[in-house]
């Protein structure tokens, strides 16, 4: 059954006291791994998150494509609800909550590794997260990434970019010289383009979702030997079947 839970922060010690909050699908069997999704927002906001916002929002199907092929096989897949709308510069407040969540995780789940998903902002915040010494692979849609982003704390994961060209909200472009940093680093680097893509995934909507969510499965069984069922694994399998990782476009 799927549960939530929040963090009370304190509003002396933050700028605000809005908490962020985690949806949480169980794992149909004994969990041996645990995705953790992250959603968009913007450059600067302390307007507090809400579910009907959009950026939310569009990661909930994902979140469910997830649960639905990967709980069997025992993966548990929650849900971050930021708790204000902005990455909000050095504060980074998107990243404070997603370290909040993998504490949280790590003292559920001791010792399961971790894979995380975001779109936009949350892409960054995903890559930026890694740091964590238990996750193990990370799939970052229209991130916001630049020549700043960091990247020798992701040696040892695998890492799936993919950016729609036609996107004009953040940059293909920073998005292929991010995974070309990686090169060399991560343990696998793969680089997608959506043909035609925007930034919010509505055009191809269900490649940009079956290609994050097999990937990260693909990672997790190598990772635990999980029965992940084959035909989730199909756009994994076509990724590692390309001559060139960096140039796949679909």
């Amino acid at each position: 059954m799927m549960r939530r839970f929040s963090e009370a922060r304190d509003a002396v010690a933050e700028a605000t006291a809005h908490a962020p909050t985690v949806t949480v699908r169980p794992a149909a069997a004994e969990p041996r791994g645990v995705a953790l999704v992250l959603h968009g927002g913007r450059a600067n906001s302390f307007e507090p998150v809400r579910p009907r916002h959009l950026s939310p929002a569009r990661m909930v199907p994902i979140a469910r494509q997830l649960h639905a092929w990967g709980s069997s096989a025992g993966l548990e897949t929650w849900n971050l609800l930021n708790s204000v709308r902005g990455w909000n510069g050095e504060l980074m407040s998107p990243l404070r909550d997603a370290r909040w969540a993998l504490e949280r995780i790590h003292e559920q789940h001791p010792g399961l590794p971790v894979y995380l998903l975001g779109h936009s902002m949350g892409g960054l915040t995903a890559l930026c997260a890694a740091e964590d010494p238990l996750v193990r692979a990370v799939v970052a849609l229209a991130p916001w990434v630049d020549s700043t982003t960091p990247v020798q704390h992701l040696a040892g994961r695998r890492v799936l970019i993919a950016h729609g060209d036609a996107d004009t909200w953040t940059s293909p472009h920073q998005s292929l010289l991010y995974a070309q940093r990686l090169q060399g680093i991560a343990d696998d680097v793969r680089y997608v383009t959506i043909a035609g893509a925007g930034h919010f995934m509505v055009t191809k909507l269900p490649l940009w979702h079956d290609l994050a969510v097999s990937y990260l499965l693909d990672g997790f069984a190598r990772d635990t030997g999980a029965p992940v069922r084959t035909r989730h694994l199909r756009r994994a399998a076509e990724l590692a079947a390309q001559p060139s990782p960096l140039a796949v476009v679909l």
